[in-house]
């Protein structure tokens, strides 16, 4: 299993929690996106499972009978169509938004039935924010009167979304973005041969999940770009429309949905630096291109207009405004 960097705090929590004999039925594991949480969880149900040689290999291998995950899937573009889970997803492949209602009610079998290797069962759902309501109300019931020996752990994003009923049920463990020198480390191990390791850390954002999603895809050379056309005002348009030509194609999907993180990510940053009017126009322009962004994967909108549109939102920093 991938080692576990940071969060000392919330595992402590957990750990006394089992050595208590009272461990609740219910954890929340929240947190920003990224931090490794769903990776926590996954430690904390080879804790709950068992640490022999046989109950790590299955749990590695995804077979072990005590251990359910639940996370969003794929439907598949083949004939006859099917659903596959997220991580089997190839290219063309269209993913589900949400957590469905018979995922959920797939678990009343199981949970009828006594643990099958020992006395705890732990179901894993990553991440709860992606239940629809119909399948976190049917979630709710199974909280309400858990069997006996089963544990269920959440991994939440935004805690603020899910039914305060499900809230309320869980202990919360609280997962914090990781200081540099932790990401580095849990890059090293996720990314032994990558070669832009310190670009990758100064961009994480304490959050080496977002990093390997960065990873080769010249995070720098977008930033670069934000920052001159934020500084400059671009009045030529000449960088928005290199940036337009270079996150053109399938080909370079990845980094097109790198830029509009990045570029919304860059005028969060600057409003936290504004005060008065140049404040303003920075949360206004945040918010502009936050919906842009959402719209532009939502609605697969044209990649070279939105480049140029989201860029024309950064500009709008300079004295100046966009170029007219």
């Amino acid at each position: 299993m991938t080692p576990l960097v940071g969060h000392a705090a919330p595992i402590a929590a957990f750990e006394e929690a089992v050595r208590s004999g009272k461990l609740h039925h219910g954890w929340l594991l929240a947190g920003p996106e990224g931090v490794g949480k769903a990776l926590a969880a996954r430690h904390l149900a080879a804790r709950l499972l068992g640490t022999d040689a046989q109950a790590r290999a299955l749990l590695e291998a995804g077979t072990h009978p005590d251990f359910h995950l639940i996370r969003r899937e794929v439907w598949t573009t083949g004939a006859p169509s099917r659903i596959v889970p997220l991580d089997e997803r190839k290219e063309g492949d269209q993913p589900s938004k949400v957590i469905r209602v018979p995922q959920i009610r797939a678990l009343q079998p199981v949970l009828g039935t006594s643990p099958a290797m020992g006395g705890r069962r732990v179901i894993l759902i990553d991440a709860a924010d992606d239940m629809e309501r119909p399948s976190a109300n049917a979630l709710l019931k199974n909280l309400e009167e858990p069997p006996a020996g089963t544990v269920f752990l959440l991994v939440s994003h935004a805690p603020g979304r899910l039914l305060p009923t499900i809230r309320s049920r869980c202990r919360v463990l609280r997962f914090d973005p990781l200081c540099d020198s932790e990401v580095r480390r849990a890059l090293d191990a996720a990314l032994p041969e990558a070669e832009d390791l310190s670009a990758l850390v100064a961009v994480a954002d304490g959050s080496p999940g977002q990093a390997i999603r960065y990873a080769g895809l010249d995070i720098a050379g977008l930033d670069t770009a934000l920052a001159a056309i934020a500084n400059g005002g671009d009045p030529d348009n000449a960088h928005r429309l290199k940036l337009a030509r270079a996150l053109a194609g399938k080909a370079v999907q990845p980094r097109y949905e790198a830029f509009l993180d990045r570029a919304t990510r860059f005028l969060a940053a600057q409003a936290r630096t504004r005060t008065g009017e140049p404040l303003r126009i920075a949360l206004d322009a945040h918010a502009a291109a936050r919906d842009l962004a959402g719209a532009a994967l939502g609605l697969s909108l044209d990649a070279q207009a939105t480049a140029i549109e989201m860029a024309g939102i950064v500009a709008r920093l300079h004295p100046s405004g966009p170029a007219r």
